[in-house]
């Protein structure tokens, strides 16, 4: 027993160190004012649809954001509830507060008034830090962010490549927000388009990585 609850903690750890690096690279992503990445913008979608719907005042994006999330792991409860561990919950909790601190520093880096060049080098990098960050957490095997759940059990499932699937989910994230109101820009379009192929390099480097870690502090861990 005392074993299972150190491999937890330190499938936990693995997964917040994972889900830090990946809004790094959210909070790179979102500073160049391009556009939102594929998931926030069906949340936007349906958080302006809903407005307009209903007038409801205590709607917000990050309250719908919540929200998804919450359908999705109750969808994934209802058929194949191995997906929902806790790694799951903590993206949920963790995620926003991450990206808020990462803003206050990072928000020199970049402005507004940043010429495009410089803002498409950093929108890479952002990309790229996400898609690492982002594999980090997937193999954690604690869990993984709700949205990012979608292209996991159906990669799974399907037998397919993650990369490929990923770039099927979050292009079918921008249609669906984009036809229900949410906001298309050139750095939502990168996104769609690269995080699943930059993904798929990075998910065997990092079991490789994951697997030495857990060897070298707990090797009865594999």
């Amino acid at each position: 027993m005392f074993k299972n609850y150190k491999i937890n903690l330190l499938k936990i750890i693995i997964l917040m160190v994972g889900l830090t690096i990946a809004h790094l690279g959210v909070t790179l992503f979102l500073l160049t004012n391009l556009g939102s990445d594929p998931y926030n913008v069906l949340v936007q979608g349906v958080y302006r649809t809903l407005s307009n719907l209903t007038g409801w005042e205590f709607l917000t994006h990050g309250r719908v954001h919540i929200a998804l999330c919450f359908l999705i792991i109750l969808i994934l409860l209802a058929t194949d509830k191995t997906y929902i561990k806790i790694g799951t919950v903590l993206c949920m909790i963790f995620g926003g507060p991450i990206i808020d601190m990462f803003t206050l520093i990072l928000k020199p880096v970049v402005s507004e008034n940043s010429p495009l060049p410089y803002k498409l080098i950093i929108l890479a990098l952002g990309c790229v830090i996400l898609a690492y960050g982002m594999t980090i957490v997937i193999k954690s095997d604690a869990g993984t962010g709700p949205n990012d759940l979608v292209a996991v059990v159906i990669s799974d499932k399907t037998k397919r490549s993650f990369g490929i699937v990923r770039v099927i989910t979050d292009i079918s994230f921008v249609l669906a927000g984009f036809l229900l109101g949410g906001s298309v820009g050139l750095g939502t379009v990168i996104c769609a388009a690269c995080v699943g192929p930059v993904a798929n390099i990075f998910l065997p480097i990092n079991e490789k990585l994951i697997q030495k870690v857990y060897i070298l502090f707990f090797p009865t861990a594999i």
